[in-house]
């Protein structure tokens, strides 16, 4: 990592690349769920995918703190009480089963998941405009295996908006909800990430250089997120959800082949 870090040259197609990425991270943070699930898949176009999601958790990490404070006053109390532990335990889950889970098995998974859910949601002819309650069993669920994606590729966000779209929160407490949750999460993967491959120098500071664009990605989320009607906000939500499934599903494509699935 420490290579790689280096030889990124500020004003190169490299640097402007990973400032994309690191845009992605600041609109999810903003209030735009799925961006965030991107910026891995941009940065995999030169570096290694797990290089990647380590060299991003930075970034993560610092635009959180903007996030947070943008929805301080904007969440789902009861939802963060039951999604935050699990979300804990899906990330201690991932530390432990490193060696032996896939990325591109992970990937695959959850993509037919996010795929699942929104052929659902478009396709049943009997869809109840009634929001769902949020109960602990389902949370511990979807909450564990989104803490479990996150610490894998920072894909944790279709298992966590399989459980929370159905309770139609507001827009910006669905987005304040999943900032704060996602800022807790990421503080999780800290020691297990450095454990795995440890920080260099250059690498962090190559997020603080990256920090700008992630900043003016996360309060470009909140502006979009403040201006777009709830009924397109949320659409947008699942469209972009049902994209990144299929790109995750893409990705695993090659594990597929190679295990004669």
């Amino acid at each position: 990592m420490t290579d790689i870090a280096q030889s990124v040259v500020l004003g190169s197609p490299l640097f402007w690349l990973f400032c994309l990425a690191a845009m992605f991270v600041g609109l999810s943070k903003g209030g735009l769920p799925g961006f965030g699930m991107l910026a891995v898949p941009v940065m995999s176009l030169v570096i290694s995918p797990v290089v990647a999601a380590v060299l991003l958790l930075p970034i993560f990490i610092l635009s959180d703190v903007v996030g947070v404070w943008l929805y301080r006053r904007q969440y789902s109390a009861r939802n963060l009480v039951i999604l935050i532990p699990a979300g804990i335990a899906g990330v201690l889950i991932g530390w432990a089963t490193a060696s032996f889970v896939s990325e591109q098995m992970v990937s695959f998974l959850i993509g037919l998941l996010g795929i699942s859910f929104c052929l659902n949601m478009w396709l049943r002819s009997n869809r109840s405009d009634t929001a769902q309650h949020a109960t602990i069993a389902k949370g511990m669920f979807w909450g564990t295996i989104s803490g479990f994606t996150s610490f894998v590729s920072h894909a944790g966000s279709p298992p966590y908006q399989v459980y929370t779209l159905p309770q139609k929160l507001s827009k910006n407490v669905f987005a304040g909800t999943t900032t704060i949750l996602f800022a807790v999460v990421n503080l999780a993967k800290v020691v297990p990430y450095a454990n795995l491959q440890p920080y260099s120098d250059a690498a962090l500071k190559l997020s603080m250089i990256l920090l700008p664009a992630a900043v003016a990605g996360t309060l470009m989320g909140k502006y979009l997120t403040q201006r777009v009607p709830e009924k397109w906000f949320f659409l947008a939500v699942q469209v972009a959800l049902f994209l990144i499934s299929i790109k995750l599903v893409l990705n695993a494509l090659p594990w597929l082949v190679d295990y004669n699935f």
